[in-house]
């Protein structure tokens, strides 16, 4: 019993000594974790996090496989064509070309043509499970520090990016392909996924699958194909806009560079000889023949719309002809339909030069409303309205009268209008049309009566680099050929495109804020990956109270006694508007260009020929910018502005200016006065010097000099400009005046009254110098 007890006894207390021992082995335990380094800790735990997530990364690559099924290819975009429509969205204006495309079967493509696309895209091609592991780490690296994206596919990869998904470069499309690409890789034989890929690829020239891409760029089918050939196609399906020899000696030597590249990797596969490609030479390719848009004047826009979306958009080739596009542009199709009327309606028919309109509208934002660039874009590819560049002439007075306004003149600064004015370094002097004289007169009249002598002493006073800023300012491009600082670039002397000059009048028309022309308003995908709207922004780069004086002042120019007054008037045109004729020397080119302000802007240019014709000669008669330029840009007018408010002129700028620092004394009133008839309905009762016949009015819409001017009307010295576009004559842009109202230049000063006959559909303008190299359509 004793020991019972003791033993009873003597439990609490070895229960007490397993607790101590065992708090004491917590305790080491704690102490040696506590004793574990830091960087011990971190590792093992960051170690044991990847772990974790590779798991789950490995799992959701698991579920993305199983859930990710092989799609139907997506309605095959290669085969879509893009839509372009008017700026009402449902309108249609034309469509891109159908794609270009035949499959073939993979044993009528020569094994040499295989080894090269495998040595360019893909050499382990027949090896790998269809995806590259190195090639999507090494692509979403580079992209991920900026570099030029790269696709690091496969052959397979490529097939399925182009066959079943869209273009965008997002991760989950990539990962998609890549699921994809694995059970194609699976489904099929190595065989018949690179068959499909040369079905599918895209080639350039608007040319999908290797057999097109053999017609368009070598004439002959892909059984023919040498193994230069193939090494060409194999390389040209990288950059296709990059490597087709077409777009120049750039291109021809990028392409050469990337078949050394695909020809090394044959040699270096084994499937040709190093001697075999050391005499392999580049093979003769083909000249591009132009898309075919559609026919008449809407092939042009067409074409400016494409150009659009590769220079604004950033879309390649491949892009945009692979179809699936539904372009809005900002072309209203009332003003086009307007302005081809307004053109094919008063450009006279000629059976020996042609002669050659190019029109372009645009909204103060920009946005072009119309545009002729020609008659039919399939017969003639060359835009007269975007690529041809005829001289300026007198339209350029609009510039020096805002170079002038800025540099300390005003409306009311005044300048002898004489004829002739001899200039430094030209051999002969310098007229006004006609060889009037107009005495002192001031800005506004000048730019009313379009006064050659008076501008010419106006830019020599205040400098031809005035003149020159201004027009830069305004939007005429600061390259374009002959715009120089020389005196007589206030005549015109530069070559200017019609869009330019467009965008350069609307400037002055809309408060001095300079927008850049375009033609796209929204862009979206079928498939719904690619979405545009454009963003129009405006500039002010002439200060507006300048900007209104000009826009005042020219509209001297479209009311009675202006040199664009009977062409409006025989078109019924009356809404307030601006405007300035141009003739050239010669009469190589003839301007219109006006606005409604702050509303609507146009300008209409014309030349014959290739640009070194005379439209006199072309037409048989004396071709002003005032005849029919002015003409079809009224009958524009009039139906472009239909049912459109009726815009004001602004209010004076009133910009406070300087009288000359040199006086001119008015030599006495000539005493030539030149007869003339007008064709025209007679302006309102005026009051004259001159002695006139007037004819009985009729429909002809346009009037010429009732006599030839004489010899000394145009100079035909030298110009002081440098410029390789310009004639070997500076020009003389004045137009003659017709009846003028109570309207008068100073007292000092009796003015000539030169009027029309009815004989010829021309009306009265100035010759000026015009472009001898205007490109060739």
């Amino acid at each position: 019993m004793a020991d019972t007890d003791d033993s009873q006894e003597s439990r609490p207390a070895q229960r007490s000594s397993r607790r101590a021992v065992g708090g004491r082995r917590g305790e080491a335990r704690r102490s040696g974790r506590r004793n574990q380094p830091l960087w011990l800790k971190v590792a093992l735990r960051t170690m044991l996090g990847f772990v974790i997530l590779g798991l789950l990364g490995f799992a959701a690559l698991v579920f993305v496989y199983m859930r990710t099924e092989i799609p139907q290819p997506n309605a095959d975009a290669a085969k879509q064509v893009s839509i372009v429509y008017y700026n009402d969205g449902k309108t249609e204006l034309d469509r891109f070309s159908s794609v270009n495309r035949e499959d073939v079967e993979l044993a009528k493509v020569p094994l040499h043509v295989q080894r090269a696309f495998l040595a360019a895209e893909d050499r382990k091609f027949y090896t790998n499970n269809g995806v590259s592991a190195t090639g999507i780490v090494r692509a979403f690296w580079t992209n991920l520090r900026g570099g030029q994206q790269q696709g690091g596919s496969t052959i397979t990869q490529q097939y399925v990016k182009n066959y079943f998904l869209t273009q965008d470069r997002t991760v989950s499309r990539k990962l998609k392909e890549v699921m994809i690409s694995i059970k194609i890789d699976r489904k099929y034989t190595k065989d018949e996924i690179l068959k499909n890929y040369l079905n599918n690829i895209f080639f350039g020239r608007n040319s999908y699958g290797i057999q097109s891409a053999s017609k368009v760029y070598f004439d002959k089918d892909v059984s023919k194909l040498t193994p230069a050939e193939g090494a060409f196609l194999a390389s040209v399906i990288n950059a296709p806009g990059i490597y087709d020899p077409a777009n120049g000696e750039r291109a021809k030597t990028a392409v050469r560079g990337r078949m050394d590249y695909v020809l090394n990797g044959m040699v270096d596969m084994g499937w040709m000889t190093q001697q075999a490609k050391d005499q392999i030479r580049f093979p003769a390719v083909q000249p591009r023949k132009a898309p075919t848009y559609g026919s008449g004047p809407t092939g042009y826009i067409t074409a400016s719309v494409r150009n659009e979306l590769k220079s604004t958009l950033k879309l390649s080739d491949e892009d945009i002809d692979r179809g699936g596009l539904r372009i809005t542009t900002t072309i209203d199709k009332n003003a086009q339909d307007a302005a081809v009327r307004a053109v094919e309606d008063n450009v006279p028919a000629v059976s020996s030069i042609p002669l050659r309109a190019g029109l372009v509208s645009q909204k103060p934002d920009g946005s072009v409303v119309a545009m002729y660039g020609g008659k039919d874009y399939r017969k003639n590819n060359y835009n007269s309205a975007t690529q041809a560049a005829p001289q300026g002439g007198s339209s350029y007075k609009a510039f020096g009268l805002v170079g002038a306004l800025e540099n300390g003149y005003s409306l009311n600064s005044r300048f002898d209008g004489n004829s002739p004015v001899k200039l430094p370094g030209l051999d002969k002097p310098l007229q006004n049309n006609l060889g009037v004289s107009y005495g002192s007169v001031d800005l506004s009249f000048m730019m009313k009566k379009s006064v050659n002598t008076a501008f010419l002493r106006l830019n020599m006073e205040m400098g031809p680099a005035k003149t020159r800023a201004a027009a830069i300012k305004a939007g005429i491009p600061q390259t374009s050929p002959g715009l120089a600082d020389d005196t007589t670039n206030i005549l015109g002397t530069a070559s200017t495109r019609v869009i330019d000059m467009a965008r350069a009048y609307s400037t002055i028309s809309s408060e001095g804020k300079r927008a850049t022309p375009y033609f796209i308003s929204k862009v979206a995908s079928v498939t719904g990956d690619y979405s545009y709207a454009a963003e129009p922004k405006t500039e002010q780069t002439i200060d507006k109270d300048v900007a209104a004086d000009v826009v005042n002042a020219m509209a001297g120019v479209n009311e009675a006694g202006g040199t664009g007054y009977p062409s409006l008037q025989g078109a019924g045109f009356t809404r307030p508007s601006g405007g300035k004729t141009g003739t050239t020397d010669e009469f190589k080119a003839a301007w219109y260009s006006g606005f409604t302000p702050n509303q609507l802007t146009t300008s209409v240019g014309m030349y014959a020929g290739d640009g070194t014709d005379s439209l006199r000669e072309a037409a048989g008669a004396e071709f002003y910018g005032g005849a029919v330029p002015a003409t079809i840009w009224a009958e524009y007018m009039n139906a472009a502005l239909k049912g459109q408010p009726v815009a004001k002129l602004p209010e004076p700028g009133n910009v406070k200016g300087k009288q000359p620092a040199t006086k001119y004394v008015p030599p006495p009133a000539t005493t030539r006065r030149p007869t003339a008839t007008s064709s025209r309905p007679a302006p309102p009762a005026t009051t004259t010097t001159t002695t006139t016949t007037t004819s009985s009015p009729t429909s002809s819409p346009t009037s010429t000099p009732s006599s030839s001017p004489p010899s000394t009307t145009t100079s035909s010295s030298t110009s002081t400009t440098t410029a390789p576009t310009t004639t070997s004559a500076p020009p003389s842009t004045t137009q003659p005046s017709v009846p003028t109202s109570t309207t008068r230049p100073p007292a000092t000063t009796t003015v000539p009254q030169p009027t029309a006959p009815a004989a010829q559909p021309t009306a009265p303008a100035a010759p000026a110098a015009a472009p001898a190299s205007v490109p060739a359509p």
